[in-house]
């Protein structure tokens, strides 16, 4: 399983638009703290892709959440793929990890996203997402599970994405 998080916010990026010819596209944009929701994300070989939301950003501590949250749908002993981010490399997520030896973590080199699927994913469903002027949290986690749903319906756009982080995997394990 590839694992990272990605957090949205009310601030998020605009992008190119369209609106009636003659008339200036209008989005309304809802202000508030930066990062309103972080959505952990672990796309698997499988073809399937696994999320777990949390208030503001992650902790250490929500990292075992997550850990302890995405084996449940996990053949015992997995290999969890991550970065460097100060989360993953904590002394509480690392006590975790030494107390469960089922979980083989690979960690990816330092600065390197383009290795990991799970930025793609993120990418597609954040693309989607552009311009978006959700009034609350609970109709932004809507609109992220409607993106994470197009992509749990699309392996081919997983296997695309494992593809261009250089991981050469002729199909997914769709079970």
């Amino acid at each position: 399983m590839f694992c990272d998080e990605f957090g949205c916010s009310f601030l998020e990026r605009l992008r190119r638009t369209w609106a009636p010819r003659g008339q200036r596209p209008v989005i309304r944009r809802v202000t508030s703290d930066r990062r309103i929701l972080t959505t952990a994300v672990g796309p698997t070989l499988s073809g399937h892709i696994y999320t777990r939301y949390f208030e503001g950003g992650m902790k250490s501590r929500d990292v075992m959440v997550v850990l302890k949250h995405f084996p449940r749908y996990l053949p015992a002993g997995f290999i969890l793929i991550c970065d460097h981010a100060s989360i993953h490399t904590s002394e509480e997520t690392l006590r975790f990890l030494f107390e469960h030896p089922e979980i083989l973590v690979e960690p990816l080199p330092k600065y390197a996203p383009e290795l990991n699927p799970e930025e793609y994913c993120h990418g597609a469903v954040k693309a989607r997402f552009a311009n978006a002027t959700p009034a609350n949290r609970m109709e932004m986690r809507q609109r992220l599970d409607q993106g994470f749903s197009r992509l749990r319906r699309r392996p081919d756009l997983l296997l695309s994405f494992i593809h261009t982080a250089g991981i050469r995997v002729k199909q997914l394990w769709l079970n």
